[in-house]
């Protein structure tokens, strides 16, 4: 067992080793990318001009933490207790710094609103691209639904025991959801210059909370409720599908969500060079925070009575009490995830507003979705409708399970759409068209081939359930059933547009 003091100090100059090497390579060949960047169709910079320019590095920074950091991952890799440095380490680097270097490189060559879909686009073609802006697209919705879904469960942690009945009570939880979601809409229709407000207020607020969690073991030492503080050891996780499942969920479940922030480039200063410096910048932090996030986790939670949905607040429960200064403190802890969650749900919710702009500037979707507001810029159609989706969807993840299932089955089902969206991206510096790979520097290609075969493992285990389910088949169903309809869905609506004309 390697107590704290060495394995942090070892595990901290691993990552700002690993982290500093790649990022003087990408110098090294960013510098010769400028003259072979793709070049932007007038259609694409007239559409992206009435945008306004309202990120900037300050923002980005607070958004990658917002986006990358969930709360329920120190829970998740908790539950592989002691081996829960060695997975973390194990997919960093498997998954997130090549996520990391290829989304620095192709938002160098392609600095464009759409992010993603425009990179896939131009290296798969129209149903490449539009298969890749839809996966992506779902997961937004999806995965916006389960974290508003999470709500309740978090403010029942934050009322005490005498909400304990909240979580499970549909009609209670979809009353609170639904207000939430008609803010976060009104939000998203004012734009950006109000929306990038709660964003970073939901990253500041995620980051106290962390601080506070990685200090929690050194209170509770002092006031002699854990025997033992932060604890890393150099074990591996037991082989079983429980483990690997757990795995799969940290590698684009946890880690993913970089190339998120390149939806926005054509609304950020100079997005080429910001979002770049804003992946540099977060990547340690984020790194850290999971780590020793998840330490503190286990130091007062036992592996086989982990909160998945709400782990923090079970943790800061445990740890301070329901009375007292303490009870105050955790109250003031949990009412910051709160904000984290709002923050994250309306970054997500604007996020997936701007794929139906971006591809139907590209005449894949109707023109309806690429109206904007004469005042504020924005595609007020596609905040209406996507906000609709997104409350359906709650309501019909909840019905008929208890909240952890439907909680998990919403996130698992957003999660499988992701890691197709990954598998996409990965693909483009090694099979994407000729040209633009002649574009990219030739180490991308190894790189990305690590992260495809991440992301492909983790799309393979994402339909097995690490909590309790009331039909494993059934959930596994749910899961991939999910999946495979909705992209036939897709092909059905790209074929038919195609006919139309």
């Amino acid at each position: 067992m390697v107590h704290a003091p060495a394995s942090v100090a070892a595990g901290e100059i691993a990552v700002f080793a690993f982290s500093r090497g790649v990022s003087l390579v990408l110098c090294d060949d960013l510098r010769t990318m400028a003259d072979t960047a793709a070049e932007i169709s007038p259609s694409e910079a007239t559409e992206q001009h009435r945008l306004r320019r309202q990120l900037g590095l300050r923002d980005l920074v607070l958004a990658q933490v917002l986006c990358v950091v969930g709360s329920m991952w120190v829970g998740v890799a908790a539950g592989l207790g002691r081996a829960q440095a060695v997975t973390w380490v194990a997919a960093m680097i498997l998954f997130y710094f090549p996520m990391a270097a290829v989304v620095v490189v192709l938002n160098r060559v392609m600095p464009l609103e759409g992010g993603l879909y425009v990179w896939a686009h131009r290296a798969f073609g129209d149903l490449g691209g539009f298969l890749t802006a839809w996966n992506l697209w779902v997961y937004g919705v999806a995965v916006t639904a389960s974290i508003l879904y999470a709500i309740p469960t978090e403010l029942s942690y934050l009322i005490g025991p005498a909400a304990a009945w909240l979580p499970e009570n549909h009609a209670a939880s979809l009353a609170i959801v639904a207000v939430i979601v008609a803010l976060l809409t009104l939000a998203a229709v004012r734009g950006l210059e109000l929306g990038k407000w709660i964003h970073n207020i939901g990253g500041m607020a995620m980051m106290t909370v962390f601080l506070g969690l990685i200090l929690l073991p050194v209170w509770g030492l002092w006031q002699h409720r854990i025997t033992r503080g932060m604890e890393f050891a150099a074990v591996m996780p037991p082989m079983n599908l429980r483990s690997m499942a757990l795995f799969g969920q940290m590698l684009v479940g946890a880690l993913s969500g970089l190339e998120y922030i390149a939806i926005f480039a054509g609304e950020s200063r100079q997005p080429a060079r910001s979002i770049a410096r804003s992946i540099w910048i977060a990547s340690p932090i984020i790194c850290l925070m999971f780590i020793l996030g998840t330490s503190s986790v286990e130091a007062f939670v036992k592996p086989g009575h982990i909160d998945f949905i709400a782990p923090i607040p079970q943790t800061l429960r445990i740890a301070l009490g329901n009375s007292g200064v303490a009870n105050v403190v955790a109250m003031a802890a949990i009412l910051m995830l709160q904000l984290r969650l709002l923050g994250a749900a309306s970054y997500l919710l604007t996020g997936v507003t701007r794929l139906p702009m971006t591809v139907g500037w590209d005449r894949l979707l109707p023109e309806w979705f690429t109206r904007l507001d004469a005042r504020t810029r924005m595609p007020v159609n596609s905040i209406w409708c996507t906000s609709g989706l997104v409350l359906l969807l709650i309501v019909l993840g909840s019905v008929g399970v208890h909240a952890q299932e439907a909680f998990q089955v919403l996130s698992n089902a957003s999660m499988t759409h992701y890691e197709l969206t990954y598998m996409a991206m990965f693909a483009i510096p090694i099979v994407g068209a000729a040209a633009l790979r002649d574009a990219l520097p030739g180490w991308l290609k190894w790189v990305a081939g690590m992260g495809f075969c991440a992301a492909l493992y983790a799309f393979l285990i994402s339909a097995y359930p690490f909590v309790d389910v009331v039909n494993p088949m059934a959930y596994a169903g749910k899961i991939l059933g999910t999946v495979l309809l909705s992209n036939l869905i897709a092909v059905g609506f790209y074929v038919a547009r195609r006919r139309a004309g």
